[in-house]
């Protein structure tokens, strides 16, 4: 009896020893995974700032000779990157929308030319992978606040055509009670409030989650040359003059929520303004001392105060990385020739304005800010393209783009933390609101347009009521000419011939990247690529 007892005594040390040693083994391994999970760098916070038709010469960092203050964005640009040779895919909303989301040329989906309406369906098939999709497989949490303008399917009470849809004074009848299909969360974001078209396009109604935040049951219109906006119905919640702030409230409450979470978050922030309706609010009335276009730029600005005030009181600013430009150079409604009278041109240097062709519908100011790794107060004179986002995005969250991804992205990432100053595309592509295209590599920009394909003289209706004889094309070299003033196209036809059979490739590829090549959508009766590819 008393042997069995010792045994049993001896038995129970070593299981308490082997117990203790896993034990202390197992904590070790914990230990050691935790230290390795806290060693690994947290991915950034990533906020996407987008003005709409505001000019490069608009920020007084980007031009010396502006006449409007903006100190906040002077201040992002003294703590990060600017990138002066920056260019939306598009001179134009919509398409340029399209491309930053998914990292590919607008000109591959099925609109080729214009703009969408208020009512119009979604531009982004379901089946694409954006960058907010993308970004949600990389444990990041994603919200979209502010002016979509990329479609989504209303509750028609009828059945309606797209060509219908697409007018931008369309009135078709909506169950404004039902949620809408194919909006922001089916393209991968968490949460989602805003509206659907521009500030001036109607239906004026909000939509958070899918789902109208109220029924409109009345119909607004301004007819105001710089307030303007359509007619159409508005719901009580939507007040045109307090939309900017409204939304601004909304992106500062939800970095507050996040900032107290463990994941990293994305806000797409895509602003309402400087476009039309141009309205300042009291604040910021004649501050400026231009003119009302003026004052709404400066409340632009103090946007991006707000924002970058709130990271920095929670605590996160370090690991931020925010991006702010312009969706196409600025519009005339600003007035150019008021602005002129106190010297001020929202297009800087550059010819044209948006909707053009010319630098001055795409050559927009970009500034990106990420304190713990991006340079500061630095500048860079590489080609980028809008449609880069994506592949930035993926760089800095550890994705590998497939090959049906992105197909025209290329990541700024090394001209951002300084690890190269290598141009990273050797082609960027450009596209009026026409649909007609312009290729640059290098110094050489060849516009396959006869003139602006835009706004600016000599606009197309231009060229055909007076009878203009003009180069199909136009070649400019950018570095002797940034003006575009002098058309080289008939001393230098082999440049032009080059870049002509490039952009052929990249159309015709259905990708600029390397990769299996890809399908574009409506190929069939594309009439402005008939001239490059045939």
């Amino acid at each position: 009896m008393i042997k069995t007892s010792s045994t049993l005594l001896v038995l129970m040390s070593v299981s308490c020893l082997v117990f203790l040693s896993f034990s202390d083994e197992t904590r070790q391994q914990n230990k050691i995974s935790s230290d390795t999970e806290l060693m690994k760098p947290k991915k950034p916070n990533i906020i996407y700032i987008l003005a709409d038709d505001l000019g490069y010469g608009d920020l007084e960092c980007f031009n010396p000779n502006g006449k409007i203050p903006t100190p906040n964005l002077n201040n992002m640009a003294g703590n990060g990157v600017m990138f002066t040779d920056a260019h939306t895919s598009s001179a134009v909303c919509t398409p340029t929308r399209y491309g930053i989301l998914t990292g590919r040329y607008n000109w591959r989906s099925r609109l080729k030319s214009g703009v969408l309406g208020g009512y119009s369906k979604s531009l982004i098939k379901e089946d694409r992978v954006t960058v907010a999709t993308m970004l949600q497989t990389q444990g990041y949490s994603t919200a979209y606040i502010g002016k979509w303008h990329m479609g989504w399917d209303w509750s028609f009470e009828n059945e309606e055509t797209e060509a219908t849809l697409s007018k931008l004074h369309s009135t078709p009848e909506v169950d404004f009670s039902a949620p809408i299909k194919n909006g922001p969360s089916t393209h991968g974001f968490d949460y989602s409030f805003g509206f659907c078209g521009s500030l001036d396009m109607a239906p004026y109604v909000f939509v958070e989650n899918d789902i109208p935040t109220m029924v409109p049951t009345k119909t607004t219109i301004s007819v105001d040359e710089k307030g303007v906006w359509r007619k159409g119905p508005t719901s009580d919640d939507f007040v045109h003059a307090n939309i900017l702030q409204d939304l601004t409230d909304r992106a500062v409450n939800y970095i507050e929520e996040k900032s107290t979470e463990k994941d990293p978050f994305f806000l797409y922030f895509p602003l309402p303004a400087p476009h039309t309706p141009i309205l300042p609010t009291t604040e910021f009335l004649g501050r400026s001392n231009t003119n009302m276009y003026g004052d709404f730029v400066m409340q632009v600005d103090d946007v991006v105060r707000q924002i970058r005030e709130t990271l920095k009181k929670q605590g996160i600013s370090e690991n931020t990385l925010i991006v702010f430009t312009s969706d196409n150079g600025c519009s005339p409604k600003a007035d150019f020739e008021e602005l002129a009278k106190v010297k001020h041109d929202p297009s800087y240097v550059f010819r044209g304005m948006k909707a053009d062709i010319y630098e001055g519908g795409h050559h927009v100011p970009l500034i990106v800010e990420w304190p713990s790794k991006g340079l500061k107060n630095s500048k860079t004179d590489r080609t980028i393209s809008t449609v880069d986002f994506f592949a930035t995005c993926a760089e800095v969250s550890g994705y590998n783009i497939k090959d049906t991804e992105a197909e025209d992205s290329y990541s700024m990432l090394p001209l951002i933390v300084g690890a190269s100053q290598d141009d990273i595309r050797e082609y960027t592509v450009y596209h009026s609101i026409n649909g007609s295209f312009a290729i640059k590599q290098g110094d050489w920009k060849l516009c396959l347009t006869n003139g602006s394909a835009g706004w600016s003289y000599p606009r197309p209706n231009e060229i055909k009521s007076q009878k203009l004889d003009l180069p199909e094309m136009q070649l400019f070299n950018l570095k002797n000419d940034i003006e575009e003033t002098k058309n080289l196209i008939a001393e230098n036809p082999e440049k032009a011939v080059e870049l002509k059979t490039a952009l052929k490739k990249i159309i015709l590829d259905g990708r600029s990247t390397a990769g299996e090549k890809q399908q574009n959508e409506g190929m069939e009766g594309w009439k402005q690529i008939e001239s490059i590819i045939n």
